[in-house]
């Protein structure tokens, strides 16, 4: 079973716009309205694949009323704490003409040090109701949330002996990474926040990634968008690139590889093909609108393309 931690969640909208342009009033071909955040996102995926999930973090006013029910609606377990501020609205606009996206994400709720104390203490709590093998802690953190809260959270995690996952970027990245999760999830940016500058070749990304390991991370896996990513843990580098598909969206690809990748490594899998099912997942969640709503036939009709390249240590 894993925990995720959405300190940001959001009500996804994704609108399907032929030929967007600026200045001008358009029309949506088609559009979905979603519970979204990435740690939400996570949880929805590793439940399409059969794993349980346990969802928390901030709500607030009726978007929060809104993306409670949706969770709900899916069959998902919340446990959040509420706000008394809104939750944000982000929009997607995806253009399938110019194969382009569009996005407008609002900044989230201020949130109050007392509305973070109680999260804590409810990350806390269900820590020690439940048996959690993975908390992963993913996202952006709102307005009036410490850049330290990760760290702090990892601290409360691994006090429990669970494995903690962290994708997230900037400070909380490099204060999170400090606490010393089991497994980051960076993109190629991201990376310099933590193991140095690279030269974003596969070469370079897998020698900073390589770098992390022996600190307490046991795992690494670089995303790579459309170009798969670069997954490393000990003695073992993989670069996994997924099969070619018909491009609909990338928002939640990140989150849908999380979902994909726990689950097959609570199934079983070894390092290479749990990477494999994760870059099935993301390469899935693509063809799609929303965030994570792939099917498990996709997924793994997918996973079987991907083509996994060991690389050598230099």
């Amino acid at each position: 079973m894993i925990l995720t931690v959405t300190l940001n969640a959001a009500v996804d909208k994704t609108y399907r716009v032929s030929n967007f342009t600026l200045d001008r009033v358009h029309r949506t071909a088609e559009w979905r309205d979603a519970a979204g955040g990435k740690g939400i996102n996570v949880a929805r995926v590793h439940r399409t694949l059969g794993g349980e999930a346990v969802a928390t973090g901030f709500l607030g006013g009726f978007n929060g009323r809104f993306i409670r029910s949706a969770i709900t609606s899916e069959g998902l377990e919340g446990r959040f704490v509420r706000t008394a501020e809104e939750s944000r609205v982000c929009i997607a606009i995806v253009d399938p003409v110019t194969h382009t996206q569009t996005e407008v994400n609002e900044v989230g709720p201020r949130v109050t040090a007392a509305e973070v104390a109680a999260l804590k203490r409810k990350f806390e709590r269900l820590l020690a109701e439940r048996t959690f093998d993975f908390a992963v802690l993913s996202g952006s953190i709102p307005p009036g949330v410490p850049s330290d809260v990760y760290h702090d959270l990892i601290g409360a995690a691994k006090r429990r002996s669970v494995r903690v996952v962290l994708d997230t970027s900037g400070e909380p990245l490099r204060i999170g990474f400090e606490a010393r999760p089991w497994m980051l999830k960076p993109n190629a940016y991201e990376m310099a926040v933590i193991g140095g500058e690279i030269d974003g070749d596969d070469a370079s990304i897998e020698r900073a990634a390589q770098s992390l390991l022996g600190t307490g991370v046991e795992a690494v896996c670089v995303s790579q968008g459309r170009r798969g990513c670069v997954a490393v843990t000990a003695g073992e580098s993989w670069k996994a690139v997924p099969p070619e598909i018909e491009f609909v969206s990338a928002v939640g690809s990140g989150d849908s590889f999380l979902g994909a990748f726990l689950q097959g490594t609570l199934g079983g899998r070894s390092f290479a093909e749990s990477v494999r099912l994760a870059v099935g997942a993301g390469a899935a969640n693509a063809a799609v609108y929303g965030s994570g709503f792939c099917t498990r036939e996709a997924i793994c009709g997918l996973a079987e393309r991907v083509e996994m390249l060991r690389m050598t240590r230099l």
